[in-house]
């Protein structure tokens, strides 16, 4: 990696806690692709039963960071995961399945919801799927509201709160 990637990189993490950095986006296929290998995690976060092979990852992550806000969560200096906030207002998170259940999700989502509050957005949404009563559970916690089916949100009012 150049010096100034570096130094433009490090200018823009994000430190969520003692714990926890959020890494803006850079390809990384090595180290991100296990995650997307998981049939349990690609179901979570997808709906699918397949897993992601390198060019899907890297499509995915091409539309992300070109749409949005990208980071990849680092948790006590390894990389377990990564978060998004598009430009539309809509978020979504992965977070190895080693790494669950330890609150770094939820972290995640409060620092993405600042994040928001940052950009003057009215409304953050998330689309969680029916069976995936993990993340509903952590997303509610933080305050989302249930709209529909698979859709929750967190309006402006909240943001504004939170920054």
């Amino acid at each position: 990696m150049c010096d100034e990637c570096y130094v433009e990189r490090n200018n823009h993490i994000r430190i969520v806690d003692d714990d926890i950095r959020l890494i803006p986006y850079f390809p990384n296929e090595e180290a991100t692709l296990k995650w997307y290998q998981d049939s349990d995690v690609c179901k979570q976060v997808d709906n699918i039963d397949t897993v992601y092979d390198r060019e899907l990852l890297v499509r995915m992550y091409d539309y992300l960071n070109s749409n949005g806000s990208l980071y990849y969560i680092e948790y006590q200096g390894i990389l377990v995961g990564d978060v998004s906030l598009r430009n539309n207002g809509e978020i979504a998170i992965v977070i190895c399945k080693e790494y669950q259940n330890r609150h770094i999700g939820r972290k995640c989502i409060l620092d993405m919801l600042k994040l928001a509050g940052e950009k003057e957005m009215p409304l953050v949404k998330a689309e969680i799927y029916a069976f995936n009563e993990q993340s509903r559970k952590m997303f509610k916690s933080v305050g989302f509201e249930q709209t529909d089916e698979e859709w929750f949100e967190f309006r402006k009012k909240m943001i504004e709160e939170n920054k």
